[in-house]
């Protein structure tokens, strides 16, 4: 994380860092033990955000979104006529940490877990709650796996799929753009990264475009001068290089591919949608950017996207910076319509009401398929193009065909 997200996240996270609760009552790590009368009148919702490493710039901002729904949903009368109490318990950006965290909040008697944005940090946290028979969504785990297929029937992702979000990148370069070759570059370290130029390759492919080459990088390298060797040297000069990675070291790629002069437009998914890969580029490296994410943070571009902003606002302080705080926002309504429609937290009851329902979003309309088909979530994406530092709203896109999981 640079040094820039650091000190704009420090007053949130200065107070999260060991555990935040909200709501009606208050509930910090390690005040652990039978529910108490008043807990039992109250819904409570646990989540395993991480707060502190790799893991924060996308886990941070939605607990911050997610502060905002408990208290909106509050003042209306909370959910099935009871008030939300919501505690985070910090994930550490560690698979098992976010495992035990969840466990401890299902002791304590949560009714639903809220999992972190990436199926290899998220993934613990749904199994717990499977375990036990709850509902789990991530925040916006995009990898296929997080669905009922790897993670059982009573779990899901806020997000749309790699699947959908390679895609609409392969297809606004190929159909919109005019790029008809790709050098792609795949940071390995997770899941997330892999799967992402997966489906960017295979639909740009399906669509006839042509990928040169797909090179590798490993998180944490720190050193991307022999990707950089491989690029300058090609004979034939892509029209696009798409890089699947993620800060602190996608700043790092993208500063060095531009501070020697190759002004190629670039492509990625949601992990460009950081306001410390902004800072880093600056106006001079911060051009001819695209990337595919989950919604934009501006009034008009989704309904209820205006009273979110204003809401947001007067919680924080300050305007929202990234499209995972609405993801924050979109998990906790997701959760409280269908705890609503099913008339109980029950697990089996709200999983089979999700699969029922259609959700209007601030990150669009949401649609899951049955639990024999994975949970597809069946969503569109937000196109946003970054120029001299700054970013604006392409449009939503819904790729067509795109590639199986």
């Amino acid at each position: 994380m640079s040094n820039i997200r650091v000190t704009v996240r420090r007053r949130a996270t200065a107070a999260f860092a060991q555990g935040i609760a909200f709501g009606m009552g208050i509930l910090t790590a390690g005040a652990f033990g039978a529910p108490t009368a008043a807990a039992q009148e109250e819904l409570f919702i646990g989540g395993a955000l991480s707060l502190t490493g790799i893991q924060a710039p996308l886990d941070e901002p939605t607990l911050r979104g997610a502060q905002v729904a408990v208290e909106a949903l509050n003042e209306e009368g909370g959910i099935l006529g009871k008030q939300i109490r919501f505690v985070n318990l910090d994930g550490k950006s560690d698979p098992a940490t976010v495992g035990n965290v969840a466990v401890q909040l299902i002791e304590q008697g949560a009714d639903m877990i809220v999992a972190p944005c990436d199926f290899d940090f998220g993934g613990p946290a749904s199994r717990a709650a499977q375990n036990a028979g709850l509902v789990g969504i991530s925040t916006c785990a995009s990898s296929p796996l997080y669905g009922s297929a790897a993670l059982g029937d009573k779990q899901f992702t806020a997000s749309m799929w790699n699947t959908t979000m390679g895609a609409a990148a392969a297809e606004y370069a190929f159909k919109e753009k005019g790029w008809k070759t790709a050098y792609v570059v795949t940071d390995t370290f997770i899941d997330y990264t892999v799967t992402l130029s997966r489906y960017f390759i295979e639909h740009f492919e399906n669509l006839g475009g042509t990928v040169i080459r797909e090179d590798k990088y490993t998180q944490g390298a720190q050193d991307f001068s022999a990707q950089l060797n491989r690029i300058q040297n090609l004979d034939e000069k892509p029209d696009v290089i798409f890089i699947s990675s993620y800060m602190p070291d996608l700043g790092t790629i993208i500063r060095s591919i531009r501070e020697i002069g190759i002004e190629t437009p670039i492509m990625g998914g949601d992990s460009y949608d950081d306001t410390g890969l902004f800072a880093a580029l600056g106006e001079a490296h911060g051009n001819d950017i695209w990337f595919v994410t989950h919604t934009y943070m501006k009034e008009g571009v989704a309904p209820g996207m205006a009273d979110f902003l204003e809401k947001y606002e007067e919680v924080h302080g300050e305007a929202p910076d990234t499209s995972f705080t609405a993801m924050g926002w979109d998990t906790v309504m997701i959760m409280a319509k269908a705890a609503e429609k099913a008339g109980s937290t029950d697990g089996d009851k709200m999983a089979d009401a999700m699969e029922e329902m259609t959700f209007d979003l601030l990150s669009g309309k949401l649609d899951y398929s049955s639990a024999e088909e994975g949970h597809y979530p069946y969503k569109e994406g937000a196109l946003v193009e970054l120029q001299n530092g700054e970013t604006s709203f392409i449009g939503w896109m819904k790729p067509t065909n795109p590639p199986a999981p």
